[in-house]
């Protein structure tokens, strides 16, 4: 769960982007464009929030990238795909960086759904008889119904996460003594492909991801030990945030939506568009989140066969 910031491995602003045929671009060519950024507009608690990692080029790195996640276009997620791989190795060579290491591992589905968009989209045209020096046309976002196909398919190929076996029967009873659905314990797998160690750039950790004010609005120590880490505890306080933005918004998608954008987020696009549907506002939405939310519904289907939609709050 990453609340306005939160989760996934994407770094497009300005000079990073990163050609599938560029064999040439190496990491400190990448950070040496994210630099001048990260000091001009990154906040000092935000930097100095971060853990102490070895390499302060590592400590950009993971800063950029999430930044990007909260792009504006799905399909701008996939030219990150061959560097996100090469950094994977880098990460997991640490003590220090390995949370980032598994954080990032649980989002290369991400990239690899954005490249099948990039791949399925006629590049954009310019109207006949323009200027020379006319912008071609927009790409467009997929539509929720082409993005719910793409994460069925990409999902039916995927093995249940190697934590899940212990996790999903150990957790669902948390759900359920929330009152809330227990398929929804699969959100684990989209935040941390159930890999409590997790932990996002911008301090979401755990199994859920859940941000350290979200942790303490429900009941979580963050201190001595972080009970973030703790699977029991986390699953409770992911469940009862969950059934707190379902009373609000009395939809799931809009529910998943908000869990990992904002409820804030969320409510003012609602507003905006004077609409009660996540597939009204779904385009508008960070590109991570446009992503998150049928990605959620193709694990809760393909793992449960329960359409996301059809999910029934438990009998008390």
């Amino acid at each position: 769960m990453k609340v306005i910031g939160s989760s996934i491995f994407i770094f497009l602003a300005g000079g990073l982007f990163l050609r599938a045929d560029d064999q040439t671009v190496s990491l400190p060519d990448i950070l040496q464009g994210a630099q001048q950024w990260a000091q001009d507009n990154l906040d000092t608690n935000f930097v100095n929030s971060l853990p102490q990692v070895e390499d302060p080029q590592v400590r950009k790195f993971l800063r950029e990238i999430e930044r990007q996640f909260q792009g504006d276009y799905v399909v701008d997620l996939a030219s990150l795909q061959q560097t996100a791989q090469s950094a994977l190795p880098l990460l997991d060579s640490s003590e220090v960086t390995r949370p980032y290491a598994a954080w990032l591992r649980s989002q290369m589905d991400y990239l690899a759904v954005a490249d099948e968009i990039r791949l399925s989209i006629a590049p954009p045209l310019t109207p006949p008889n323009a200027p020379t020096n006319q912008a071609p046309l927009v790409i467009r976002n997929p539509t929720p119904l082409v993005e719910r196909e793409l994460w069925r398919k990409q999902v039916s190929v995927e093995p249940w996460p190697e934590g899940a076996k212990k996790y999903v029967p150990e957790l669902k009873p948390c759900f359920l003594a929330q009152g809330v659905p227990p398929e929804l314990v699969w959100l684990a797998e989209v935040e941390s492909s159930f890999d409590r160690s997790a932990e996002s750039p911008v301090g979401a950790a755990g199994l859920f991801q859940l941000m350290p004010d979200t942790a303490r609005r429900f009941g979580l120590s963050l201190w001595p030990h972080d009970q973030r880490f703790q699977p029991q505890p986390s699953a409770t306080a992911s469940a009862e945030y969950l059934k707190q933005l379902h009373n609000h918004f009395g939809d799931w998608r809009l529910a998943v939506a908000a869990y990992n954008a904002g409820e804030g987020r969320v409510q003012k696009l609602l507003d905006r568009y004077k609409t009660r549907s996540y597939d009204d506002i779904a385009v508008h939405l960070p590109a991570e989140t446009q992503m998150y939310v049928p990605r959620v519904e193709a694990v809760i289907m393909q793992r449960e066969g329960v359409d996301l939609e059809e999910l029934a709050l438990p009998q008390s």
